[in-house]
């Protein structure tokens, strides 16, 4: 079993996460730290605390998908059989790993297994247990079960449109089949587009609620509702759903028109409204010129 850590300017939490892994049951555990040209000195400390583990530090930021498929040619390379995924912000329980393996053993159609994802602060409380793709939609809202009450463990595997890349277990085989991540996207969205193709070559991403992962929530870009979430979540959320559920030049236009204002409203709400108007300004633009990878400069 291999674990992909993917670490960007997150030094204590990169660490926080690799002691937990440290501590997980299951009895084999290969760690790779994929460093994403940080410049807090992250990759310096992964490599005085934990000289044990793989360590790849990147020279410049590659984004989510271009820093995890670093990460997973180099498991795969390695022999992997099944690699785990995992953003540097967050804490795993210990037992983890082990319901991940027997979901994916008990169903042959299943390209990955996804973790339940409670907050790292608040750890009775769901973030991510599933979400949902709704093609005609703008915007997908919140996670299932998102804010509310962390699900039993004894809650069997259940199937969901999208998995979350920040805690999923994926075979060896559902890559060779599927790919990697799109990187085209360089962050959000493209562990939505992953399980779109998924679905289409008659595959299922699952929800293991026994697995259970704390997350301190879009830490690397700010938050919750940073300018950066904004940005990526409007244009990459769009060039998703246009990829896979093309509209007429009409419902192309409302669900547009449904996601700038679902993002204009969750930028208001914020603690940086103009940095986030502005953030659905440069998400827009850009989506309108086909102008993907990291964020353009005004």
């Amino acid at each position: 079993m291999t674990v992909v850590v993917l670490s960007w300017n997150g030094r204590e939490d990169t660490l926080a996460c690799l002691r937990s892994l440290a501590a997980a049951t299951y009895p084999r555990l290969e760690v790779i730290v994929v460093d994403n040209g940080s410049s807090d000195g992250s990759a310096d400390a992964v490599a005085a605390a934990h000289p044990d583990l793989v360590l790849i530090p990147l020279d410049a930021n590659l984004g989510f998908a271009g820093g995890m498929n670093v990460g997973i040619a180099e498991a795969l390379s390695r022999g992997a059989g099944p690699v785990m995924l995992l953003n540097n912000d967050t804490v795993v329980e210990p037992g983890f790993v082990e319901p991940l393996v027997d979901a994916l053993e008990s169903r042959s159609d299943a390209s990955a297994a996804c973790s339940q994802i409670v907050f790292r602060d608040d750890p009775a409380t769901v973030w991510y247990a599933g979400a949902s793709f709704r093609p005609g939609r703008g915007h997908h809202g919140s996670n299932h079960g998102y804010g509310r009450p962390r699900i039993a463990a004894t809650t069997p595997p259940f199937v969901t449109d999208r998995a979350c890349g920040g805690a999923m277990l994926v075979p060896a085989a559902a890559f060779a089949e599927l790919g990697d991540f799109d990187e085209s996207l360089f962050a959000y969205a493209e562990d939505t587009d992953w399980s779109l193709r998924s679905a289409r070559a008659g595959r299922r991403v699952l929800v293991v609620p026994a697995s259970v992962v704390r997350h301190a929530v879009s830490a690397a870009s700010g938050g919750a509702s940073s300018p950066d979430t904004l940005y990526y979540g409007l244009r990459n959320g769009l060039v998703v759903a246009e990829r896979w559920a093309p509209l007429g030049p009409l419902r192309t236009r409302l669900r547009r028109g449904e996601a700038v204002a679902a993002h204009l409203a969750q930028a208001l709400r914020s603690g940086r409204r103009r940095a986030g108007v502005r953030a659905v300004y440069d998400g827009w633009r850009d989506l309108r010129a086909g102008r993907l990878g990291p964020r353009h400069a005004a």
